[in-house]
């Protein structure tokens, strides 16, 4: 019988209904730090995910790098013996996650009044695209739908032509983890109180979060300020950026009191205060020419290192732009987990992105495998239901449970 590993969260239990990237992600910080995490997954093919990067073989490295150390239940919940082997689990959980749709759960019979007749002060976080409640929580939604409804996709690109978006599931992992957050502190708050609690987490609701400025710049001006997309540039301080060089490009955030650094790098220490170029407002002004300034002089060093190296000893914050191909191998990322290598019992080892949240007692990264489709049948069953090998096989016979091997 597999058991977590001893972590800061061993001794909770979760029932997990995700899929894809967002409900995932919240599941597997907790998976991670030690929490049993039962991924209950629908028969017959169970998570959505485990169709796509196929890279070796039938086995998905996109559901092993999202569901590690989780256990699999696979269950057909469109019989009543299904619904009702999940609703036995459910008495049995801490914390209950998923990311259907808003109103499915309801119509499984599990929306949170139902599961609170199962146990009083179970914590249920349903995490969704629009939210809950409002006028588009009905609608269908992905990662990018609710950062378009958020405004964020309308800061990112030229001035002068269509955004773009970032191809990285930005909205899908952080909403996971204010999920996982707003779950830690309710499991707080059930220790404190006894009671439970429903946790609405929406993906629309934490990419508004991560507006530093455009908000309260647009409202606070009355609408004099319309924040807008600018390119490799960023809009209210200056210089900061992307700056190309040699052969390469530099991420370079020379604003504010880093002004002075950059002069000094630069050997331009008169512009520190020369009229015009002092403040990042008037620097703004004059952004192309900035531009013009900072790029000549990257363009006098052999390559971008050669640069990064000069700034760096001036203290100004700087960076190579790496791509991802370069950030596998790159030292300090290696050293820290950032990336981190995972052996997978069918396709072998490869890299995926670390645990950023390190502790001082537990390994960051231990040694944990992803599950394959209803690995976990007999044993969370029989552990936690009291069921039979006979029963459990009968279940199977049915079709009620479903395995596979990848």
């Amino acid at each position: 019988m597999s058991t977590p590993n001893e972590h800061l969260l061993s001794g909770i239990r979760v029932l997990d209904f995700t899929r894809a990237l967002a409900g995932p992600s919240c599941t597997r910080m907790f998976a991670e730090m030690g929490a049993e995490v039962i991924k209950v997954e629908a028969a017959p093919g169970g998570d959505l995910t485990r169709a796509v990067s196929k890279i070796r073989g039938e086995r998905s490295l996109y559901y092993v790098q999202q569901n590690l150390n989780k256990k699999s239940v696979c269950i057909d919940m469109r019989q009543p013996e299904g619904m009702a082997l999940v609703r036995e689990l459910v008495p049995h959980c801490d914390v209950v996650v998923e990311n259907f749709r808003p109103g499915v759960m309801k119509s499984m019979g599990l929306d949170y009044e139902s599961l609170k007749a199962l146990r009083e002060d179970i914590i249920l976080c349903s995490i969704s695209a629009l939210g809950q409640k409002g006028p588009l929580s009905a609608k269908p939604g992905y990662d990018f739908i609710a950062q378009a409804y958020a405004g964020v996709t309308s800061m990112i690109g030229e001035r002068d032509d269509s955004p773009y978006i970032p191809l990285l599931g930005i909205g899908d992992v952080s909403t996971g983890v204010h999920g996982a957050f707003g779950i830690a502190a309710a499991l707080l708050h059930r220790a404190r109180t006894g009671r439970g609690q429903h946790l609405d987490i929406a993906l629309l609701d934490c990419y508004y979060h991560y507006h530093e400025v455009n908000v309260h710049q647009y409202s606070g001006s009355n609408g004099d300020i319309v924040p807008m997309r600018n390119g490799r540039h960023m809009g209210y301080v200056c210089p900061a950026g992307v700056y190309r060089g040699n052969g390469g490009d530099v991420m370079l955030m020379a604003f504010l009191h880093h002004w002075k650094d950059l002069c000094a790098a630069m050997g331009r220490e008169d512009l520190v205060s020369a009229a015009g170029w002092s403040t990042d407002a008037e620097r703004l002004e004059r952004l192309d020419e900035v531009i013009a300034l900072v790029e000549g002089w990257l363009g006098g060093f052999a390559d971008v290192d050669a640069a990064v190296a000069v700034l760096e000893a001036h203290g100004v914050p700087c960076a190579p732009i790496l791509t991802v191909a370069e950030t596998v191998t790159h030292p300090h990322l290696v050293q820290r987990g950032t990336v981190r290598s995972v052996t997978d019992p069918i396709v072998g080892e490869f890299k995926v992105p670390g645990m950023p949240i390190k502790t001082s007692d537990y390994p960051a990264d231990a040694d944990y495998v992803a599950p394959t489709l209803g690995q976990h049948n007999a044993e969370v069953l029989a552990r936690l239901l009291g069921k039979s090998e006979a029963e459990i096989a009968a279940l199977a016979d049915a079709a009620v449970l479903r395995s596979g091997e990848t």
